[in-house]
C-alpha cells in the first residue's frame, strides 16, 4: 500500500489566475467524513486513509445546516462524500434529511456495505421525496488489477456491494478511473468492458461513469501545470462544475469536492450564501477540469 504524502498547501494569486464566475447553487457536495476512509487508494483525490484523517468528518448539526441553507438556495442535487461516507454513524438519518431536499446520491467504495445498511438504503428510497442514487468505486473488472490500486480484497467486497444495492433495485453507479488504462487488456474499451461485466452480475442496466486521474492527492505536483489566460481565451468559465457547485467540509465552503479542504480553496468560513464569488482557478487540477469537460456529477 503507498505511503500517504500530505496534500501541499496551496495559496493562489488572486491577481494572477482566471476565475470562474459563480453562476448557481446546481449541487452541494457534503465532505461527510473528511478524509476518513478504510482504504487508501494510491490515486485518491484527497489522500484520504483510515489514520489521523487530515480532514476530520462533519458533525450532524453541520451537515444538517448545510441541508437546510442548500434547500432555501434552490439546491438541485446533494451528494455525499469523503472518506467513505459510511464510516458516519449518522448517514443513514442525515440522508433521510437530505431526500427531503433534493436528489441524492452516496459516493462509496461499496467495501463496508451490509444486508442491513442495503436493506435501510431501498428504505429511504421507497419512502423519499425525491431520488437515491448509490456510485460504487471499482477501477477495473479483474480483481488482480483492482486490488492493486484500492487494497487486497477491495474488488470482492465492492461487487458484493453492487449485488446487494441491484437484488434492492436500486441500480448502483460503477465509478472507475482511467489509472490502470495501459495495463488493460487491448481491444475493448474500458466501458464496454465494465458494461460486460456488471452484465454478468445479473445487473441488466449497467451503468458506469469513467473519470481522469487528477493530480491531487498522493499524486499532486505542486510544480504542474496551472491555467492562465492565455489557456483559456474563448472558454466559458460558467461551464466548469465551481461555477455551479459548492462543497461543504471541516473549516467552510469550498470551491469543489476535488480541493475540499485545501485553503486556496476556500470561499467561505461559514455559511453557503458567503460562498457565492468567483472561484480562483489556481490549483492543477482545473487543468483537468477545463482540458476533459470532467464533472464529479452523475452525468
Amino acid at each position: 500500500m503507498a505511503t500517504r504524502i500530505p496534500l501541499p498547501v496551496l495559496t493562489p494569486g488572486a491577481s494572477t489566475v482566471p476565475h470562474a464566475p459563480f453562476v448557481r447553487l446546481a449541487s452541494l457536495w457534503i465532505q461527510i467524513t473528511g478524509t476518513l476512509c478504510n482504504l487508501e487508494c494510491i490515486h485518491c483525490i484527497n489522500a484520504s486513509g483510515p489514520t489521523d484523517p487530515w480532514l476530520k468528518p462533519l458533525s450532524r448539526g453541520a451537515v444538517l445546516r448545510a441541508i437546510d441553507e442548500a434547500a432555501d438556495l434552490g439546491v438541485k442535487e446533494i451528494y455525499f462524500t469523503g472518506g467513505e461516507p459510511f464510516l458516519h454513524p449518522e448517514l443513514l438519518s442525515l440522508l433521510s434529511a437530505s431526500l427531503a431536499a433534493a436528489p441524492t446520491t452516496v459516493l462509496t467504495n461499496g467495501t463496508v456495505m451490509t444486508d442491513r445498511i442495503a436493506d435501510a438504503l431501498r428504505a429511504l428510497a421507497e419512502a423519499a421525496r425525491y431520488s437515491l442514487e448509490i456510485r460504487v468505486s471499482l477501477d477495473d473488472p479483474d480483481p488482480a488489477l483492482n486490488d492493486k490500486i484500492r487494497g487486497r480484497g477491495a474488488w470482492r467486497r465492492a461487487v458484493r456491494a453492487l449485488r446487494l444495492l441491484n437484488e434492492r433495485g436500486l441500480l448502483p453507479i460503477v465509478t472507475a478511473t482511467e489509472i490502470l488504462e495501459g495495463e488493460r487488456p487491448s481491444g475493448e474499451g474500458m466501458y464496454q468492458r465494465f458494461r460486460q461485466f456488471l452484465l454478468g452480475l445479473g445487473i441488466e442496466k449497467p451503468r458506469v461513469k469513467i473519470i481522469p486521474v487528477f493530480p491531487v492527492g498522493r499524486l499532486t505536483d505542486p510544480t504542474g501545470p496551472v491555467l492562465d489566460d492565455a489557456a483559456i481565451e474563448g472558454f466559458d468559465l460558467g461551464l466548469l462544475q465551481c461555477a455551479e457547485t459548492r462543497a461543504v467540509a471541516d473549516g467552510g465552503v469550498y470551491a469543489c469536492p476535488i480541493l475540499a479542504g485545501l485553503p486556496g480553496a476556500r470561499l467561505s468560513d461559514g455559511g453557503l450564501a458567503e460562498s457565492f464569488r468567483p472561484v480562483p482557478l489556481y490549483h492543477a487540477g482545473c487543468v483537468t477540469c477545463h482540458r476533459t469537460g470532467m464533472t464529479c456529477k452523475n452525468y
